[in-house]
C-alpha cells in the first residue's frame, strides 16, 4: 500500500470548546438536524469501518517495519505502534456490537453534509471534534443531555452512541495515521536526497542538477505538507560551505511562498507535537470507552428513565426487568405514531390513574402491569395498536400447554425416526425398548434445546 501522495482527509479536529460552551453547541446541533421520514436513506459506515482497519493494519505493519530498519520515527508513530492492541479491540467490538439491521433503525439525517448518516453519528462527530478526541464521561453525559433538552433521542441512538463514538475514534486514527506514515516516507525521502548531495558535493555538475532539482520537489508538495522540507533544512544545515548553495536555493524558493527554513521547521514540530496529543487522546478515549459502564451512563441520560422514575417500584427493580420494559417500549413505538416518550407518559399516567380498592388491585398501579402484564390490552386500547400477533398471545395465555406440548411432541418425532429404523431391520420388541432407553436421554437434551430455540 503507498502512502507516498500523503492523506486526503484532514483529521476530525474542529475548536476545542469548553463544556459549557459544548452545551451550548449540542442545543444548537439538536435544532439544525432534520431526521428523515425515510428508512432507506443510509450511508455505509459499516464497509467504511472495514476499510479503516485494513489501512490502519496496514501502516502499522510499515511503522513496524520502519523501527526494525532502525528508522527514526514520530511521537504519534510510537504511540500508534505500543498501543495497536487496543485499535484491534475496538474494531472487533464495532464488528460485534453493530449489526447491519440495528444501524438501519437508527433515525437517519436528511438534510446538509451528513445526510443519510444516523444522528448518533453526528453526535459522536462533534464530541471528537471538539474535545480534540480527549473523551470524559461527564462531558460525553453534559452533550447528550443538553442535545436532548432540544430533540430526544430514541431509547436504540442511547445505546448505539458508545460504538459511534468507537466508529468516529478510529476514522479519526486512520486520517492521522496515513499522514504519519506519508510524512515518514516524505523525511526518508529527503534523506535519501541530502545523502545524494553531500555524495555529490564533489562532482559540480551532478551537484548543480541536484541542486536545480530541489525547487522542483517542493513545488509538487501541497502548501501544508512540510515533513520533506523541513527535514531537508535540518540536514543541510550547519554543513561545509560547499553545501550552502543547495540551501540558499532553499532559502529563495520558500521566500517566493512566503515562508521561511525557519517556518518550516518550527510547523513540522508544531504538527508533530499535535499529532502525538491526539493520537494519545485517541488511544486514551478508546480504553475509556472499554471500561464505561454504558449501564448506567445509559439510564443517566434516557429520558424515558426520568419518567418511568415516577413509578416507585421501577426504580428498585433490577436492570434487566427495567430494561425489558424499554425494550416494550420501542417495540410499541415502531406500531404506532406515538413516540418514545409520549407511550412512556401515557404508561404512567395509566399506572397514576389506576384504581386500587384490592390488594389484587395494586399491581394495576405498576407500569410493567401495562407493559408486560394483563394491562397490556389497555394499553393496546389506548394507543390503537396490537402487541402481539394471536399465535403469541395465545402461548402466552396458556404457558404450560404450549411448552410440555412442543416438547412432547419433537420428543415423539425425534425418537421415531431410530426407532423406525429399528423395525424396518427386523428388531424385536425387547430390542426396541432397549433402543429407547438408550436413546432417550440424547433425545431428550435434543429436544429440550430445540424447544428453547423455537420458543426464545
Amino acid at each position: 500500500m503507498k502512502y507516498s501522495d500523503g492523506p486526503s482527509e484532514n483529521a476530525i479536529k474542529g475548536e476545542i470548546f469548553s463544556v459549557e460552551r459544548l452545551e451550548e453547541y449540542a442545543a444548537y446541533l439538536a435544532a439544525q438536524l432534520t431526521i428523515s421520514e425515510n428508512p432507506r436513506v443510509t450511508q455505509p459506515l459499516l464497509p467504511r469501518m472495514r476499510e479503516n482497519g485494513k489501512k490502519l493494519l496496514a501502516a502499522y505493519r510499515a511503522l513496524t517495519d520502519a523501527i526494525h530498519r532502525r528508522d527514526t520515527i514520530s511521537p504519534a508513530g510510537e504511540w500508534l505502534t505500543d498501543n495497536f492492541h487496543i485499535v484491534e479491540d475496538q474494531l472487533r467490538e464495532i464488528q460485534e456490537d453493530l449489526p447491519p439491521a440495528y444501524y438501519k433503525e437508527l433515525p437517519k439525517i436528511a438534510l446538509g453534509e451528513l445526510a443519510g448518516y444516523p444522528r448518533i453519528y453526528a453526535i459522536a462527530l462533534a464530541l471528537v471534534a471538539h474535545t480534540d478526541s480527549q473523551l470524559e464521561p461527564d462531558t460525553i453525559r453534559r452533550f447528550v443531555q443538553a442535545f436532548q433538552k432540544v430533540a430526544p433521542l430514541r431509547i436504540g441512538e442511547i445505546w448505539a452512541l458508545a460504538i459511534t463514538l468507537r466508529l468516529v475514534l478510529v476514522e479519526n486514527l486512520r486520517r492521522l495515521t496515513l499522514r504519519i506514515v506519508s510524512d515518514h516516507e516524505k523525511r526518508n525521502h529527503a534523506n535519501k536526497y541530502a545523502d545524494q548531495l553531500f555524495e555529490s558535493a564533489s562532482t559540480s555538475t551532478e551537484f548543480q542538477a541536484l541542486v536545480l532539482k530541489l525547487p522542483v520537489i517542493c513545488e509538487h508538495l501541497p502548501e501544508e505538507d512540510c515533513a520533506f522540507t523541513a527535514q531537508i533544512v535540518k540536514r543541510l544545515r550547519d554543513q561545509e560551505p560547499e553545501l550552502w548553495p543547495a540551501l540558499e536555493c532553499l532559502e529563495k524558493h520558500l521566500a517566493q511562498k512566503k515562508s521561511s527554513p525557519e517556518q518550516v521547521v518550527h510547523l513540522s514540530h508544531q504538527l508533530q507535537a499535535s499529532n502525538q496529543v491526539t493520537v494519545a487522546n485517541i488511544i486514551t478515549s478508546m480504553r475509556l470507552l472499554s471500561s464505561l459502564n454504558w449501564r448506567d451512563f445509559f439510564e443517566s441520560v434516557s429520558l424515558v428513565d426520568r419518567i418511568f422514575e415516577n413509578d416507585q417500584v421501577y426504580g428498585q427493580m433490577d436492570f434487566l426487568t427495567r430494561d425489558r420494559y424499554r425494550h416494550v417500549v420501542e417495540k410499541v413505538r415502531k406500531k404506532t405514531r406515538f413516540s418514545e416518550i409520549e407511550i412512556t407518559e401515557k404508561v404512567v399516567q395509566m399506572a397514576v390513574q389506576a384504581k386500587v380498592t384490592t390488594p389484587e388491585d395494586v399491581k394495576q398501579s405498576h407500569v410493567g402491569y401495562y407493559l408486560i402484564g394483563p394491562g397490556l390490552k389497555k394499553l393496546e386500547e389506548k394507543l390503537d395498536f396490537k402487541a402481539r400477533a394471536r399465535s403469541v398471545a395465545f402461548c402466552l395465555a396458556r404457558p404450560n400447554l404450549v411448552y410440555f406440548g412442543l416438547m412432547i411432541s419433537i420428543l415423539a418425532a425425534v425418537c421415531a425416526v431410530p426407532l423406525v429404523y429399528s423395525v424396518n431391520h427386523g428388531a424385536s420388541f425387547l430390542g426396541l425398548i432397549a433402543v429407547a432407553c438408550l436413546i432417550l436421554i440424547p433425545c431428550s437434551d435434543l429436544t429440550l434445546s430445540l424447544v428453547n430455540l423455537i420458543l426464545t
